[in-house]
Parts: C-alpha cells; sequence; structure tokens
C-alpha cells in the first residue's frame, strides 16, 4: 500500500479536495479514512477542523504482484510470476514458473485453486469493477481438462453397462462444468451435481429416455453361440453319427497312448 497522507481542513470535503491537489488525481483512484471529524463547537467557540487520511489507489497488478512475491517468500519457493492484465476483458492471466511447481499445484490442482481464490481475494478488495484471476503453471490446466474428459467419458461407458449411477469424487465448479460440457450431447446419460461446497460432486446416471429401453444383447456373443433370434434358441451343427467311424484312428490313437 502506498504511503497514507493525514490532512485536516475545516471540512472532511475541503480535506478531501486538498488532498486531490497534492496527490495530482481524481477521487476514484484514491482511498481514505476519517480521523476525526469536524466540529463546530459550543456556540462557534473550541471548534475542531476534520482530519483525514489519504493514499492512492494501488493499481491491481501491483497488488497481486506484491501478494504473491510476499506469499512465495514466506513459502521460501523461488517463483517467477508472468502477469498479463487484460484490463478490456476484466482478467489478470498469470503464469507461476519455478522449479517445484509441483508443490504448489498440489494434489488434483488444491493448492494452485487456493492460491488463485486468495488472489482474487485480494485483487477485487476495495474495487467496483470484479477482476476474474486465472493462474497456472506447467501448463496444468489444460492437462487436467483432459483428464477430465476422459473420465466423463470412461465413467458414461460404465454407466450405460451397469445402468447404475456412479459419483465422482468432489470438484470444484470449474471441473464440474467440464463434465457436464463432455456429456451434454450423450443422449444415454445424464449428469447432475449434488452436496455442498467443498464437497460437491458431479453425478452421471443413465437417462431416463434409456432407462425405460431393454440393455442391449451382446452381438459378438451372439455369432460366438451362432443365435438364430427365435426366442432366445441356439442352432447346434447337425450330428454326424458316422463322425466316430471317420475319426476311427483317431481314437484308436488317443486310447493306445492312455
Amino acid at each position: 500500500m502506498s504511503n497514507w497522507l493525514e490532512i485536516s481542513a475545516k471540512t472532511v470535503d475541503e480535506a478531501l479536495t486538498e488532498a486531490l491537489i497534492k496527490l495530482e488525481t481524481t477521487s476514484d483512484q484514491i482511498e481514505y479514512e476519517v480521523i476525526e471529524k469536524e466540529s463546530s463547537g459550543l456556540l462557534g467557540l473550541f471548534s475542531k477542523p476534520a482530519r483525514i487520511r489519504v493514499c492512492k489507489k494501488e493499481s491491481v497488478e501491483d497488488k497481486v504482484r506484491n501478494f504473491l512475491s510476499n506469499l512465495f517468500e514466506k513459502m521460501e519457493i523461488e517463483v517467477e510470476v508472468v502477469l498479463d492484465y487484460k484490463e478490456e476483458e476484466g482478467v489478470i492471466e498469470i503464469e507461476l514458473k519455478g522449479n517445484e511447481m509441483g508443490l504448489l499445484i498440489g494434489k488434483r490442482g488444491q493448492t494452485l485453486d487456493s492460491i488463485q481464490f486468495l488472489t482474487s481475494l485480494v485483487a477485487n478488495n476495495n474495487r467496483e469493477d470484479y477482476v476474474k484471476i486465472k493462474m497456472d503453471t506447467e501448463n496444468y490446466r489444460e492437462r487436467r481438462r483432459q483428464t477430465i474428459e476422459n473420465l466423463a467419458k470412461n465413467i458414461a461407458n460404465k454407466v450405460k453397462k451397469t445402468r447404475k449411477p456412479a459419483y465422482l469424487e468432489p470438484m470444484n465448479p470449474y471441473e464440474r462444468r467440464i463434465i457436464h460440457a463432455v456429456l451434454q450431447n450423450d443422449k444415454y446419460v445424464e449428469t447432475y451435481s449434488e452436496g455442498e461446497e467443498p464437497f460437491r460432486k458431479v453425478v452421471v446416471n443413465i437417462s431416463k429416455e434409456y432407462a425405460d429401453m431393454p440393455p442391449r444383447r451382446n452381438n459378438n456373443y451372439r455369432r460366438r453361440n451362432n443365435y438364430n433370434g427365435n426366442g432366445g434358441n441356439y442352432r447346434r451343427k447337425p450330428y454326424n453319427k458316422n463322425y466316430r467311424r471317420d475319426n476311427k484312428e483317431k481314437f484308436e490313437s488317443n486310447k493306445e497312448s492312455e
């Protein structure tokens, strides 16, 4: 935070005006606290001026960079912070680089998510316009997205076979949205979330329409067993009454070996 400047004037408004002149800025670029309001006193005697302290607002980039610098210093980790503030989009993209990024990622990205959340709180403190923080390292977000997409497809296939709901592990809102998005066009399954944060999880279940349909038959099994499609009957090969005579030498050879 920038250094505070204390100013006294007859009123708070006059003190603010004087502060803006001294700091050469506008009212939307300052933060101030009223130390003491003006007092007229009794019959105009013993009046007291207003006292405020004021400073320029710190830019959001500096706030974020200073916070992360102090955080990693306390964690005793050397981290390079690459920051890209896209002001028109209201997004700050942060790339963390270093030799111990696995420690910052944590189990299933929980540590990285926590740092991102804390950074968002710092960035949006005393701000009217919300700034979104996107934090990544070693392309973890993309790798995690691919893992979740594959998981969603595998779980959906399992649900189709078993016709039983599958309960995934608790995930953050971003990861839950990936599951919903991947399976939203699969007419055989449906997805929904249940539970309270931070234990909210996705459930994959058979869709109502598909639940009313009979289970799919195993066509490979049908072919192997010569299924004829008539009420579950199977065609047997015709009995060859001359089979033993035609294979007499084979049977005798087996008997001798015994």
